[in-house]
């Protein structure tokens, strides 16, 4: 489990977390120094001469020509540079997962003419998936944490992530590389290490060896190992993918010219409508706005949406002809005795805000047997698969073996739920219905259980509400789980503070439960 280290950014303290990189041996040492003259890398070191050349219509092809950082000859290097080329498969599953945004991040950092290395973080950060999320809390392409994607100009709320929307995203960490790059005096091996473990800490090693009369080269630095092996890992992925064919490295070609384009619809549209204007299955539409937490674009913006380009006119021209107000679909709901505004969002698959601003509430109080106007999904949750609350399920599920219950009579929903330690609720959603639905004799219902090693463990689903003074460690501890457990269950982050009345979902093995 990898931690990023304090990272401090115009006074304000924050935490970049995340990146994946190729596992190591514990015995390996930190690298050798470099020849003197390939220690200081301030700039971009000379292209070498150009031969004329056919055109590029291949981008890693494009990307090739413009790598430039020298690739110093130390062990290090070498032993990534070896992973890489003994494990082809991988950069190739990498290259078909890059196809959609390579070109794009390639063509953002040819215009502010940043080193062509800095698009290959990606790869050493989350292996180009964009729903990649580290147990340091850090999400998306380039792996932010939210303090650190919040100060460079990204939203992040319950509708919408944008560490994980790769346009946005990209724009963010390029934004915080050239600022790294000056903060650390125009040294891009310097404002690369500072990418992974903060500028501070980096500035602080070279003023230590300075002062010490000792060498101020980013070999020569006292840094976490992590990032001692993080810039020397980037470099060696460089050296291979410059040289691919010397190593025997196949790259699935992307096409150089662009693959999507960003459409700006407005205002607020259910992904299902826009999918259908689009023509594109609603997971296809996903898979290329994972910044979308749920079954529309955010309320309040960005109402963005990356589409394949041979497909974004006709979806324009099909938006063009919708009514605005038919880009969501409206429910006349009656609030019930007992209704609060929460419990009434939470069901909807929405915000309090949102049927508050609907329905011009100043406060929390409503009456039983008004009426509440709530945008809701044109289709059932189950058919936005890459939502948030969807990835959240398919995870448990994982951990979950299934069987079947067939229903006999005077069953019930809670005498079931009762009788396998699960929740009314859990079932009620495995098998598509209403906690309120009646049971008929015979209907076979799906229930899902919790795997454990202990065949004597009996595992409960807890509902737990915060209590002042609870931490994600105390409440670990109390219920015998882990606090990256506890964050998975909950997609919550470790930094952010736990709010009294809060309810968490935990799986706890009462055999082994301290409560």
């Amino acid at each position: 489990m990898k931690q990023r280290n304090l990272f401090t950014t115009a006074g304000i303290v924050v935490f970049l977390a995340g990146c994946q990189t190729v596992p190591l041996q514990s015995s390996q040492t930190a690298p050798p120094k470099p020849p003197a003259n390939a220690a200081e890398v301030l700039q971009k070191a000379p292209q070498e001469p150009q031969q004329p050349q056919l055109a590029v219509t291949d981008v890693w092809q494009r990307l090739r020509n413009q790598l430039n950082i020298p690739v110093p000859d130390n062990k290090l290097v070498q032993q990534y540079r070896d992973w890489y080329t003994h494990n082809p498969k991988h950069l190739q599953q990498i290259s078909e997962r890059a196809a959609p945004f390579l070109y794009l991040i390639v063509d953002q950092i040819e215009q502010r003419h940043l080193p062509m290395e800095l698009a290959l973080l990606p790869i050493v950060e989350s292996a180009f998936d964009p729903y990649a999320y580290s147990p340091g809390a850090a999400s998306g392409l380039w792996q932010f944490t939210s303090p650190m994607a919040r100060h460079f100009g990204l939203k992040i709320n319950w509708w919408y992530d944008g560490r994980r929307d790769v346009p946005a995203a990209t724009q963010a960490a390029l934004d915080m590389m050239q600022y790294l790059y000056r903060k650390t005096g125009n040294n891009w091996l310097y404002a690369i290490a500072a990418y992974n473990t903060g500028e501070g800490r980096v500035l602080n090693a070279v003023r230590r060896n300075a002062s010490q009369g000792k060498p101020t080269d980013f070999w020569s630095l006292s840094l976490p190992k992590e990032t001692e092996r993080y810039v020397p890992q980037l470099l060696a992925l460089a050296d291979v993918i410059k040289h691919a064919d010397k190593y025997g490295v196949q790259l699935t070609p992307i096409d150089n010219q662009p693959a999507v384009e960003v459409v700006d619809t407005g205002s607020q549209i259910d992904l299902a409508l826009a999918a259908k204007l689009a023509g594109m299955d609603i997971s296809e539409l996903q898979q290329l706005n994972p910044g979308y937490n749920r079954w529309a674009t955010a309320p309040k913006g960005p109402f963005k949406l990356v589409l394949p380009v041979d497909k974004a006119q006709d979806f324009e021209v099909a938006l063009a002809t919708t009514d605005p107000s038919d880009r969501l679909n409206w429910l006349r709901y009656e609030i019930q005795p007992g209704d609060s505004l929460g419990l009434i969002a939470k069901e909807h698959q929405t915000t309090v805000d949102i049927i508050r601003a609907v329905n011009d509430i100043k406060g929390n109080n409503i009456v039983a047997g008004k009426h509440l106007l709530i945008p809701v999904s044109l289709q059932d949750a189950s058919a936005y698969p890459l939502s948030a609350d969807n990835r959240l399920q398919n995870k448990q599920l994982k951990s979950k073996y299934k069987t079947t219950y067939a229903v006999r009579h005077g069953d019930s929903l809670w005498k079931i739920a009762r009788a396998n330690n699960l929740s009314v609720s859990e079932i009620a959603s495995w098998n598509g219905m209403s906690v309120k639905d009646a049971l008929h004799p015979g209907k076979v219902l799906v229930l899902w259980h919790n795997r454990s090693s202990d065949e004597s463990a009996i595992t409960r689903t807890v509902k737990y509400k915060v209590r002042n003074g609870d931490s994600l460690a105390r409440i670990a501890d109390k219920f015998n789980v882990t606090v990256s457990q506890l964050q998975e269950w909950n997609q919550l982050q470790r930094q952010k503070y736990l709010q009294p009345g809060q309810v968490l979902t935990l799986f706890v093995d009462v055999t082994a439960s301290g409560s």
